[in-house]
């Protein structure tokens, strides 16, 4: 039972069901990078990743989530502690010991390294990189307001990952603007989560954008950090070669985050929730369906390179 109760503690503490936020989007730079464009005929040539990528891909991606959520809960378990909002987390009422947190993220470095082994070499040596940025996130809102833009670089990553452990030798401009739409996306929601403890950061002297800068001017930061996810993903799109479903479905992410901005206010953040699991969460999906549906159906939909 004990072993049953630090499983489920566990998948708590580091919000499995989450992953839905990166892991679409590691398909998405994964399946961009297996279209190839013929040198003799210029025609595009699609076809869809092996398990022998997408499978250590998805072990990577959940790996290297749940090595920073354990991360950030350890790190922050002094404040979480004195945050009502967030005193019923593993750490802090003791489901989960330190010592205990300390051996699991230890283990999802050992899993995430394996899995990037297992892809390529390039993934191999960036490894550390990837470890190291998720890691850094928790401290920057010690010291800055720029602490969503870091978090959003760590998510950002995620399309940079797949297409590098499709293609370990040529990153392409798609997968680079996918990192800075993925970054501006999770920056925009992660200030609009943040607003929710505007009081207490200021009295924890911490530097997140809503405590700075107050509601009003983070939530006025935020819609600018939409509206430009909003256009670099249709641009990614673009450069990747994508066609008419995955333009309809960037013009859906853009209406998504119209409205998401339309449900919270400066003076009522009751549905904070609401915008940060679940309208996100729909929209990854989305992304990553909309170019797996244009590449599975071929030249007719496509645009020219």
């Amino acid at each position: 039972m004990s072993l049953l109760r630090n499983t489920l503690a566990t998948f708590r503490m580091i919000k499995i069901e989450h992953s839905v936020f990166a892991l679409p989007f590691a398909y998405t730079g994964a399946f961009m990078a297996a279209r190839t464009v013929s040198s003799a005929t210029g025609e595009a040539q699609w076809t869809m990743p092996g398990w022998e990528v997408l499978v250590p891909l998805t072990i990577a991606m959940v790996a290297v989530r749940s090595f920073a959520m354990a991360y950030n809960r350890l790190a922050d378990v002094d404040i979480d502690s004195k945050n009502p909002r967030t005193q019923n987390r593993p750490l802090v009422t003791g489901e989960l010991s330190v010592v205990f947190t300390k051996r699991f993220i230890f283990v999802c470095m050992l899993i995430f390294t394996t899995a990037c082994a297992a892809l390529n070499t390039t993934c191999l040596l960036l490894s550390p990189l990837a470890l190291g940025l998720s890691a850094f996130y928790s401290h920057t809102k010690r010291f800055t307001p720029l602490c969503h833009l870091v978090l959003g670089s760590v998510l950002g990553l995620a399309p940079v990952a797949g297409w590098l452990a499709v293609q370990p030798t040529h990153l392409g401009y798609s997968a680079v603007l996918l990192f800075f739409a993925v970054t501006f996306w999770v920056a925009g929601f992660d200030i609009l989560y943040a607003c929710q403890d505007e009081e207490f950061d200021k009295s924890q002297g911490l530097f997140s954008l809503p405590a700075s800068q107050g509601v009003p001017r983070a939530l006025f930061a935020s819609s600018w950090t939409h509206a430009a996810a909003a256009l670099l993903f249709p641009m990614a799109g673009w450069y990747a070669g994508l066609g008419l479903v995955y333009s309809v479905v960037s013009l859906l992410v853009g209406g998504i985050l119209v409205w998401e901005h339309k449900l919270i206010k400066p003076g009522d953040l009751s549905k904070v929730n609401v915008a940060f699991f679940t309208l996100n969460g729909v929209i990854a999906v989305f992304v990553f369906l909309g170019a797996w549906a244009d590449l599975a159906l071929g030249s007719p939909w496509m645009f020219p390179r």
